[in-house]
């Protein structure tokens, strides 16, 4: 057994010793003469916690205990040093005390006595969120915490996600670290622990997405009064400019061939074309899944398609000089095939699962592009009903303004002056005349469209986004489906409108320049209760979590753009049903 001896003390003054588990028997009798003995279970917390506040002068246990206790030590140290993650204990200031070996691998240098930020080389740390003692995500940070000082909250006893940039350390550049307090039986916080991961290709990912994002916004790349002045060619003219340069500059592709879908014959018309060989660029191809080479399968099919050996596919039909692997996708708008999207490469496997997912990703920016320049229908008779829904394309947007500017100043003026808020609803009412009148003209003009084409006739629904080319698809697409559209570029302006109309759903961008996603979506739905209000949102990251928040209030959907038909029809109809069980 261990034995410490026990120092030399006056009468009136004996040490104390902790003895660990049970009676070291023959030994109890010699050492109750000279000092006073305090027993304590063998559990680590239990003993870890009288060594800390009992001020003893030694320490007692049998040797089989000890041996027990080195052996679990022994085998949690292993277990640590092999977690795959970073992990390392620091004190309260942050200063690294004990590192796994995953850790001291994330930077060069010993990381003990170093703190935390000092150690990776960071140059920029932001509180990703910060979470409650139920684990429950509360905010990115609070008033009390110390932007300079990113460990506040965990200091405060909050568990914190940290986002951290290295740029010294080329591999893993970006982490992500999860500190947890430790907390001492007096209630402070003594040390922190910090479990590092690399979260680079997660980063470097969500910058590809939205590098993808922004090129889709700019492919149109003209306002409306250009276009109009635009005719066929100068429009196909303009999108082929712009698809080159975003697809050399983004997705570094050097061999292209873009193709577009005629309906009626199901001839796969080619739009543009880089480097392909002259008859590949003149043959004629249809969508059908044989015979018409891996352009023809894939616009039958709707299925993208990795060619990984020229050689060696049934599909393959030359169209790039010394091509030996390829990549096809669809066009879809609206999960309709309209055209197709071919690269080819030199290299045999030139083109891997990462390529496929952001080729077809930037694929729905170039449908959604091809949409709003109206190719499709370009060369198309224009008929009376395209005619008026030209009209409203064109009117749709400036009602708005009218509709939202009288909306906030009646908020602002309906108690204070009731005339005038009496002028205003005037206002409104005359405006949402003029949108009504137009589409009775339209319908008056062309046949009624069979109901099943018009899903939500009659619905009211509100879109507020910062996109002016997001807001006018919304027009576009949800006036097709039969509902009656209203826009607004901010939070606060849909509040507005949102105060003053019954809407059935409210289609909100998860972060509206003006405020926080979650504080619109709440006063949003305090505006106009009885309306479904849904997020919607591109690629970026949601930072303030209103997602999360909103979900947790009970929302149900959230979109991404592009719209696609049966998301919104779901959204609008599947809010409706859920509304009505929930108050019937």
């Amino acid at each position: 057994m261990l034995r410490f001896a026990a120092p030399e003390v006056s009468v009136t003054e004996r040490p104390r010793l902790l003895l660990i588990g049970p009676s070291v028997g023959s030994l109890d009798a010699a050492l109750a003469g000279i000092a006073d003995v305090e027993p304590v279970s063998a559990g680590a917390a239990e003993i870890a916690q009288r060594l800390r506040t009992g001020q003893f002068e030694g320490v007692i246990a049998a040797p089989d205990l000890v041996a027990g206790m080195i052996d679990r030590f022994h085998r949690d140290e292993l277990i640590i040093s092999h977690i795959e993650k970073g992990l390392a204990v620091l004190d309260s200031t942050g200063t690294v005390l004990w590192a796994n070996p995953v850790f001291r691998s994330g930077a060069p240098g010993e990381p003990v006595g170093r703190t935390l930020f000092d150690f990776l080389g960071s140059d920029r740390v932001s509180i990703e969120h910060v979470e409650s003692a139920n684990g429950r995500v509360i905010a990115a940070a609070t008033e009390s915490d110390d932007p300079a000082d990113p460990l506040s909250p965990a200091r405060r006893g909050a568990a914190t996600a940290l986002r951290v940039h290295c740029p010294a350390n080329t591999e893993q550049p970006f982490i992500e670290i999860d500190v947890r307090p430790v907390i001492a039986p007096d209630g402070r916080v003594n040390q922190l622990t910090a479990l590092v991961r690399n979260v680079t290709s997660q980063v470097v990912q969500q910058q590809k997405l939205d590098a993808l994002h922004a090129a889709g916004r700019e492919l149109a790349g003209l306002d409306a009064d250009q276009l109009t002045d635009m005719n066929v060619e100068a429009r196909v003219e303009l999108l082929k400019s712009n698809l080159r340069r975003t697809i050399h500059d983004l997705l570094h592709y050097d061999t292209i061939e873009v193709r577009l879908l005629d309906r009626k014959t199901d001839e796969l018309k080619p739009l543009l074309e880089d480097g392909m060989l002259p008859e590949a660029a003149q043959r004629v191809l249809f969508a059908r899944p044989t015979g018409n080479g891996v352009t023809g399968f894939v616009a039958a099919t709707g299925v993208s398609y990795l060619c990984p050996d020229t050689a060696d596919d049934p599909h393959y039909i030359a169209g790039a000089a010394g091509a030996r692997s390829s990549m096809t996708v669809p066009l879809k708008f609206q999960d309709v095939v309209i055209g197709t999207l071919n690269v080819e490469s030199p290299r045999v496997n030139g083109f891997g699962p990462a390529d496929l997912q952001f080729t077809e990703l930037f694929s729905r920016e170039v449908a959604a592009a091809l949409h709003t320049l109206d190719l499709l229908s370009a060369q198309q008779v224009c008929t009376a009903g395209q005619s008026i829904e030209s009209v409203n394309k064109e009117i749709a947007l400036p009602l708005d303004e009218v509709l939202t500017g009288a909306s906030v100043l009646l908020e602002r003026l309906s108690e204070a002056d009731p005339d005038a808020a009496v002028r205003l609803r005037q206002i409104l009412g005359a405006a949402r005349q003029v949108k009504d009148s137009i589409a009775q003209v339209g319908r008056d003009m062309t046949e009624a469209p069979a109901a099943g084409n018009q899903p939500l006739l009659g619905k009211q629904v509100l879109v507020i986004d910062s996109d002016e080319r997001i807001r006018r698809m919304a027009h576009l697409m949800l006036g097709r489906l039969g509902a009656t559209v209203e826009t607004a570029g901010t939070g606060a302006d849909g509040i507005a409108l949102a105060s003053d109309a019954d809407y059935d759903t409210i289609f909100q961008e998860v972060k509206p320049p003006d405020m926080g996603g979650y504080e619109c979506y709440r006063r949003l739905r305090a505006a106009c209760p009885s309306a479904t209000v849904a997020l919607t949102t591109g690629f970026g990251y949601d930072v303030a979590h209103s997602i999360v928040k909103a979900r947790a209030d009970g929302m149900r959907h959230v979109l991404f753009k592009p719209f696609r038909q049966d998301q919104i029809v779901r959204a609008v109809t599947e809010g409706d049903t859920a509304r009505a069980g929930a108050t019937g």
